[in-house]
């Protein structure tokens, strides 16, 4: 079978997007199908035996780090030369477009997958008006699609109201293998309560981009002067928070991969992870596979697997003190952040990727079997 995949982000830029397809990418080879990724400039020629061909594109100005490619970038002959079976768009914006209806031209059916909720951030960046007019071009994009996929139901659910077409859920994995308690460490202990071990230490690993309000656990660390944090991760953000986080008793460790990551998050007493709009939150469940208990708002995708009062502690999404309470909460009572980190832990063992990834396989298998009539101009149909 041969698969395109298309995506409008990946190499050398790491976020939650990249992460999961280059765990596709890895799957798909090792069960031996043929595929071709198109991605921005930049990506490597190639990755997990996928050739890629690297399309130029303009910065996006509100996230600079983010490229738009033109939709009218050189991808119809490739992808007619290549002939593939399936295409799956990943967060599909201009490229993906484009990719979408090329597909529908050529009759080969069409995979999109959501992954990020752009239109929620556009609009706690103060571009409400412009968010909602990106939502309403989102949802058009996707219902091009024969099959839109959601990381969780909490997110299905949000796009089924907003009028997406399509649906189904297609979840995340977590490599229990790498991320188990088990991986404590002393010596990353000592490096990320900066030498304190005895103190409660909090943990953030994700992208630190302004979204995810890592800004908001200052007030944490100032209410709990005993709590040291160490924040894993790099991005855009970093400078400022580092300004924020002056005086405080956090360190930035920069992005940690494999063992080392495994290690900081086995070291680490309570996870933190502020973002309110996370479609599901990959970091979550790594941080649920080590034990941790986690603090999160009550919002998002996340919430497929942050049960509060069973894996997490919960605190509303627009409170700040609330956070500072939910943590203070677990350092208060260590039984129940030890019950929330082994409950979660428990959780998430059946959640491979190797499963998880061979679902999507069979929505593939699903698709090309069909034999709905494919066009661009085509009626849609509903999941």
């Amino acid at each position: 079978m041969r698969i395109a995949l298309v995506t409008e982000t990946f190499l050398p830029r790491v976020d939650g997007v990249t992460n999961t397809l280059c765990r596709l990418l890895e799957h798909l080879a090792l069960r031996g199908y043929e595929t071709l990724l198109f991605a921005p400039a930049g990506a490597p020629p190639s990755y997990a035996r996928t050739p890629i061909i690297a399309l130029d594109g303009w910065r996006f100005a509100p996230y600079p780090e983010f490229k738009l490619i033109s939709p009218f970038a050189p991808i119809a002959e490739p992808m007619r030369v290549f002939a593939p079976d399936v295409v799956h768009v990943l967060n599909p914006i201009t490229l993906g477009a484009a990719a979408i209806w090329h597909a529908r031209r050529m009759r080969i059916p069409v995979v999109a997958s959501y992954h990020t909720d752009v239109p929620g951030f556009m609009a706690r960046w103060g571009y409400r008006t412009l968010g909602k007019l990106f939502g309403h071009y989102l949802r058009w994009v996707h219902n091009m699609a024969d099959l839109n996929l959601c990381p969780s139901t909490v997110t299905l659910e949000a796009l089924r109201k907003q009028g997406y077409r399509n649906l189904r859920v297609w979840g995340r994995g977590v490599d229990t293998a790498l991320f188990n308690p088990q991986k404590r460490s002393a010596e990353m202990r000592a490096r990320l309560s900066n030498g304190d071990v005895e103190a409660p230490l909090l943990l953030f690993v994700g992208r630190l981009s302004h979204e995810k309000r890592v800004d908001w656990i200052r007030d944490v660390l100032d209410a709990l002067p005993q709590t040291r944090l160490a924040v894993v991760g790099d991005g855009p953000a970093r400078p400022a928070l580092e300004r924020v986080f002056a005086g405080a008793s956090a360190i930035f460790t920069g992005a940690l991969r494999g063992e080392a990551l495994a290690a900081a998050y086995a070291s680490a007493d309570i996870f933190v992870f502020p973002a309110p709009n996370e479609t599901l939150g990959n970091v979550v469940l790594e941080a649920m596979a080590s034990a941790l208990p986690v603090v999160a708002p009550r919002a998002g995708g996340l919430l497929d697997h942050a049960v509060d009062g069973e894996t997490a502690v919960l605190f509303d999404p627009e409170d700040r003190t609330a956070l500072v309470k939910s943590v203070a909460r677990l350092i208060e009572d260590p039984a129940l952040a030890r019950r929330l980190g082994q409950a979660g832990w428990a959780r998430v063992q059946t959640r491979t990727w190797s499963v998880v990834l061979d679902k999507l396989l069979e929505e593939y298998e699903r698709m090309r079997r069909s034999d709905h009539p494919r066009s661009a101009m085509s009626p849609q149909w509903n999941v």
